[in-house]
């Protein structure tokens, strides 16, 4: 595979990742979310399994907890971005949600007590504008889908960073898969103890339910796996940075959402934000650079694993 056919398939990888937020709303209305939760991540655990079966034998302890652990980070991920599609629009959650990039080295710098690069300093100014833009409504009212929006992009963060550390110690693929399996026990436990236990009763929830355990799971996590060994992280930082953009342009022409002017402007300056952020990559020279994409490629993009 060629890095220009690499970067297409990334590019329809990040498609795949914008749609789940048409997905998540289409269900939302029919079904609860640790539901929707237990079906997508469930459906998607038994299809990867199907298709790696064979690189599954080793399967240790040491691996079991950190997919237990990383399943949890990744059930209340997905939990949160519902509830949080349940009161803001479709193209709301995209934005925020990317917000991840710039959270995760503002985290890393308080955890080392480093002060972030002047790239990442300039990206959480211009992100941070942008989020008022999109959150604060007339007379300062705060959309409260807002906030599960960006308490999932903060488990995210949460989720790649004990992610790079598991995967340095244990398969990917093994962690990425079994971390499916533990998400669909968690939602499913929740949904019998807190939630009405139900199955998709329409075409369209099917639709939705199967959109995103097999496009958004399984197929965004096997051909993200395969295609960025052959291609930059920088390339990779930016493909995946267009994942909100397609978001906004799915439910405009599926759902019909059209935000606010203020929210549009927000949208932007987020995108802004996340895309200078990246630049801390670019920028990097020699040696750091290389380190940078090795560390990237060996751990095969976990920074967007099996997010949507």
């Amino acid at each position: 595979m060629t890095q220009k056919q690499a970067n297409l398939v990334l590019a329809t990888v990040s498609i795949a990742w914008g749609l789940s937020y048409i997905f998540m709303k289409l269900g939302i209305d029919g079904m609860p979310p640790a539901t929707i939760v237990a079906l997508r991540c469930g459906i998607a655990f038994l299809v990867t399994v199907l298709i790696f079966g064979k690189k599954l034998p080793n399967i240790n302890r040491k691996l079991l907890k950190y997919a237990s652990i990383s399943g949890a980070l990744l059930a209340g991920i997905f939990a949160m971005l519902l509830y949080g599609i349940q009161n803001t629009s479709a193209t709301t959650a995209g934005f925020l949600t990317s917000t991840t990039v710039i959270m995760v080295p503002v985290i890393q710098a308080v955890l080392h007590r480093k002060f972030p690069s002047r790239n990442i300093m300039a990206g959480i100014v211009i992100v941070s504008i942008g989020l008022v833009l999109m959150t604060v409504h007339d007379q300062l009212t705060f959309d409260a889908g807002a906030i599960y929006c960006l308490a999932a992009a903060l488990l995210y963060a949460v989720h790649i960073m004990v992610s790079n550390r598991f995967v340095r110690e244990s398969d990917p693929l093994q962690l990425g898969i079994f971390q499916l399996g533990f998400a669909a026990l968690y939602a499913t436990a929740f949904t019998f103890m807190f939630e009405a236990p139900q199955l998709p009763d329409s075409p369209i929830h099917w639709i939705a339910i199967l959109g995103l355990a097999l496009i958004c799971s399984a197929y965004g996590f096997v051909m993200q796996s395969v295609a960025q060994k052959y291609t930059t992280a920088v390339s990779v930082a930016f493909l995946f940075s267009l994942e909100p953009i397609f978001s906004a342009i799915f439910a405009f022409f599926f759902l019909k959402e059209i935000v606010g002017l203020n929210s549009y402007a927000g949208a932007a300056l987020i995108i802004a934000g996340v895309l200078t952020a990246n630049r801390s990559m670019s920028s990097s020279t020699g040696k750091e650079r290389e380190e940078k994409l090795r560390f990237s490629q060996n751990n095969r993009g976990d920074r967007h694993f099996l997010r949507k």
